[in-house]
């Protein structure tokens, strides 16, 4: 069983950045495919980011070339570094992890982004 912990959500304002961090408790690159995904009040959950063992990121069109995923092997860590903040992407923020056919998901972390 992959556990996950995610940091760093906050308060920002429209254009700024934040980077979260989800922390496994096993090496990501055992892990086939680790992500991030959100959820807006009223939304569903909808995925933002991938990234696979091998290195293949994914991403939502509505973060491209705004967001970048990246993995930190040494730290057990994926990084959602997110810049060019909107009002929109004000969400819960889930770490997930693929495994041998199981879905795994952090606790979230809120991102509210606002002036």
């Amino acid at each position: 069983q992959v556990q996950l912990v995610e940091s760093g959500g906050g308060l920002v304002q429209p254009g700024g950045s934040l980077r979260l961090s989800c922390a496994a408790s096993e090496s990501i690159f055992s892990i086939r495919v680790m992500g991030w995904y959100r959820q807006a009040p009223g939304n569903e959950r909808e995925l933002v980011a991938s990234i696979t063992r091998s290195g293949i990121r994914n991403y939502a069109d509505f973060v491209k070339g705004r967001f970048s995923i990246s993995g930190d092997n040494a730290k057990n860590t994926v990084y959602l570094q997110m810049n060019s903040l909107k009002s929109e992407d004000t969400a819960v923020y889930y770490c997930n992890a693929v495994q041998y056919g199981f879905n795994y998901w952090g606790q979230g972390t809120q991102v509210t982004v606002s002036s």
